[in-house]
């Protein structure tokens, strides 16, 4: 019995029992029927002959965990090893997974080698995996490579999101300077495509390859205007936008008539919307003529892309697929009120007054714009007869 120290021990004569009759050929063992057929194969291991694989028996991750469990009972230093050998060495289900951590971290050292996938990695090792990914999510790779690149995306937001979780990652300045570095270069060649596309509007190469890569990398601006929020570092992203937004919108209404949706347009809008809200809510700080020049450029824009999808039937299922949530429409619609508001009154005044004017003044619903720029003039000259009696009043005392 020396592949057990359970038996061994029972068997012995230094066992209490040892001299009553039968004690020493019977040992009995407690185990519950869920267990009972682990039980058995642990017995059979013991006698196996040497030319038979021991991991031929374990026959997958739950018969292995079982009958680890009694080796661990019955002292069987050898069929541990084995189990633990298996189970370091083979994939696992999700399911098998939890099982795992419920049952190996009470076995001890010898059931360490486990666990080694679950452990926390070195932060140095995250570090570089991180920044690795996020030059290769941002390096427009070939479209071959486009479901690779979707995936590394997916996890390097997920590393940055808390959830029931702490980020796997916290950025520190090192890492902002790099991710900046990165999405730079992405809006670059964007901005680069851009005026390329401008220029080729005329020809037919502006629908084909270049358009397909003006999509692609509106997916990835939008992707990385997700990550640079979370780590607080929009300022760059926002004024390059803002300074191709213009040529963008040439390149979109040439490509994409008035009254046509597409996914070019529906794109633009999300990445969009990301920009106004980082203007309109201080995230980024503009000079007044570069705020008045976005509300001038997206607005008429993004009334006529609202009307098309409005217009879009039921039963027109290939444009249906294109129509967007509502959450996208209020959040662009707070945006450009935010926005309209920072502007001087006089601004604002021209704004409202086409507003009052449009066709369609249904979208954006600018009341509240209205209803604050009523009260802030009617008040604007007592207002400011206060405030200069207050200021001859302290510079007289």
């Amino acid at each position: 019995m020396g592949k057990s120290k359970y038996f061994a021990d029972r068997l012995s004569d230094n066992w209490p029992t040892c001299q009553i009759l039968d004690s020493r050929n019977c040992v009995e063992v407690y185990c519950q029927e869920s267990n009972l057929d682990y039980n058995i194969t642990v017995l059979r291991l013991f006698y196996l002959t040497s030319d038979v694989s021991v991991t031929d028996m374990w026959h997958g991750v739950k018969n292995a965990l079982g009958i680890l469990r009694v080796a661990v009972e019955l002292e069987c230093p050898q069929i541990v090893a084995n189990c633990v050998d298996y189970l370091e060495a083979v994939p696992w289900e999700e399911a098998e997974e939890e099982e795992i951590l419920k049952i190996i971290p009470g076995m001890g050292a010898q059931a360490e080698p486990v666990l080694a996938r679950l452990r926390p990695v070195n932060p140095l090792a995250i570090v570089k995996i991180f920044l690795s990914a996020i030059r290769f999510s941002t390096s427009s790779p070939s479209s071959s490579l486009n479901d690779l690149k979707t995936s590394a995306q997916e996890q390097l937001e997920y590393m940055l999101t808390e959830d029931d979780d702490a980020p796997l990652l916290t950025a520190d300045d090192e890492i902002k300077l790099e991710v900046r570095q990165c999405v730079n270069r992405l809006s670059s060649r964007f901005v680069n495509l851009v005026h390329s596309l401008v220029g080729d509007l005329q020809e037919s190469v502006a629908k084909s390859e270049k358009l397909e890569l003006f999509k692609s990398n509106l997916s990835d601006l939008l992707w990385a205007s997700q990550i640079l929020a979370k780590l607080e570092s929009l300022r760059d992203f926002v004024y390059s936008w803002v300074e191709t937004s213009e040529n963008i919108v040439k390149v979109v209404e040439h490509t994409c008539p008035a009254g046509e949706l597409s996914e070019a347009k529906l794109k633009v809008l999300e990445v969009t919307v990301k920009v106004l809200e980082a203007i309109g809510y201080g995230t980024v700080i503009l000079p007044t003529k570069k705020r008045l020049n976005m509300i001038k450029i997206w607005l008429p824009f993004i009334r006529v892309v609202k009307f098309s999808i409005d217009s879009v039937t039921s039963d027109d299922d290939k444009n249906l697929l294109l129509k967007i949530d509502g959450e996208l429409w209020q959040s662009l619609e707070s945006a450009f009120v935010s926005i309209v508001l920072t502007l001087p009154s006089g601004n604002q005044a021209e704004i409202l007054t086409e507003w009052l004017e449009n066709k369609h003044i249904h979208y954006p619903d600018l009341t509240e714009a209205f209803e604050v720029w009523c009260y802030r003039s009617k008040v604007a000259k007592r207002r400011l007869t206060m405030l200069d009696e207050s200021h001859q009043t302290t510079n007289s005392v």
